[in-house]
């Protein structure tokens, strides 16, 4: 029931010390302003991180043949690794576990990509179609390579956007024939570079043809140096890698031992590594907020034990007048957590206004590689900040409040 008395009582000791009251309320509204800012801060730095994995399917591994380094089953070691086609339709129909899987490998040697009279240098890959899938891509024009391209050993190429600016300038890349190594391809479609991840100005120099075209074209028959895999739902990533590499390294006669023969990176891992790091991050920025609130808390406490001191024969006037230890409590309380939550309340306000502020100078700028965007304040944690507040305004008024309510009536009225 809401009691005028008590809220006057508490205005009027307000207004005899306002300096007092505004130094004590500070602690609190720091507390809480800098907590929101970390917060804020550490789901920007995650909301970046995020996005510059955003443009792999989840749970991603890519496979590659690498080096042997010790000897196993008559082999000897410095044996490069290379996959082979059996070794790619055995993993698409004999692992269920596996969603997409894409295989590649790199044109190798001299060459150059010619255009009319314009030349230039450019990684050309061959892969499949699952690549699109594995490492989801964004195109400005056509398409990327298809089943039917693969069937066919069409001579088909998909082209980043700088390999577009520079061999056709400004006009349509789609249709046209390019030249490698004296073979024409046709372009049937342009992606675009940011949404490959990686190295930006690599991905946006490379051209993709099909994987068959490269090996019978180019004379790298039955080859493959790289698989790309995404796992189904319900798998563990990190137990369909090894069991991947497990595989090829028996089929190719590589020893258990050897990590270098086989090699691999498994967003997985990474995935679990950064969830990790955040959530220590998460914790350190929870314990310096809760860290600076508590000193706001001992401040507002040490103040309520002056006024409680100041208000001994008050205090024991109205006890010698019939009140309770309970209303007593409940007023020393009321005015600590009135205190505080106005406190913390202006400190949650001035914090989410910041990171607004700060959310709108970002917009304005390009942030799509950045590893900082969007930071954010989830209404959870606004509404774990209030509950915070009021939880703080009542354990700083507690022991003054006890203290109060302990207070003989008789020697108050002693007091000077």
């Amino acid at each position: 029931m809401f009691d005028l008395d008590k809220w006057q009582e508490i205005f009027n000791t307000i207004r005899k010390h306002p300096l007092r009251t505004l130094l004590t309320a500070f602690g609190v509204f720091w507390g809480i302003f800098m907590l929101v800012l970390l917060l804020a801060a550490g789901k920007g730095l995650e909301n970046g991180v995020n996005q510059n994995f955003s443009s792999m399917a989840k749970n991603t591994m890519w496979i590659w043949g690498g080096k042997t380094t010790i000897p196993y089953k008559g082999m000897k070691p410095g044996r490069y690794v290379s996959f082979k086609n059996e070794d790619y339709e055995y993993l698409k129909k004999q692992m269920p576990e596996i969603l997409y899987l894409a295989a590649g490998t790199t044109l190798t040697g001299d060459y150059t990509i010619n255009y009319k009279n314009v030349t230039g240098n450019f990684k050309v890959d061959g892969n499949v179609p699952d690549l699109d899938n594995v490492r989801p891509m964004k195109y400005s024009e056509g398409r990327f390579i298809n089943q039917h391209d693969v069937d066919e050993k069409r001579k088909v190429a998909v082209i980043g956007t700088r390999v577009r600016e520079l061999l056709f300038g400004q006009e349509p890349s789609v249709g046209k024939y390019i030249q490698m190594k004296g073979v024409y391809f046709q372009v049937i479609g342009c992606f675009e570079v940011e949404n490959m991840g990686g190295s930006g100005r690599d991905d946006s120099e490379k051209i993709f043809i099909p994987l068959s075209t490269l090996q019978t074209t180019f004379n790298l028959q039955d080859r493959i140096s790289v698989f790309g895999v995404t796992p189904r739902d319900g798998y563990d990533p990190i137990e369909v890698e090894d069991k991947v590499k497990q595989y090829l390294a028996t089929k190719h006669l590589v020893s258990p031992k050897d990590k270098n023969a086989v090699g691999g990176w498994n967003s997985g891992k990474e995935t679990q590594k950064i969830n990790g790091l955040f959530f220590g991050i998460n914790i350190f920025i929870w314990g310096v907020g809760i860290m600076s609130i508590i000193a706001g808390i001992v401040g507002v406490s040490n103040i309520m034990l002056i006024i409680v001191k100041e208000r001994t024969k008050e205090i024991g006037i109205r006890k010698a007048l019939g009140a309770t230890p309970m209303s007593i409590i409940s007023l020393i309380i009321q005015e600590s957590v009135f205190i505080t939550s106005l406190a913390g309340y202006f400190g949650l306000l001035a914090g989410v206004l910041l990171v607004e502020w700060f959310k709108s100078m970002l917009a304005t700028a390009d942030t799509k590689n950045s590893y900082f965007t969007n930071p954010d304040i989830d209404f959870d944690v606004a509404i774990t900040a209030t509950i915070i507040l009021v939880f703080s305004g009542a354990l700083a008024g507690l022991i003054p409040a006890i203290k109060a309510a302990n207070i003989n009536p008789i020697e108050a009225l002693r007091a000077e």
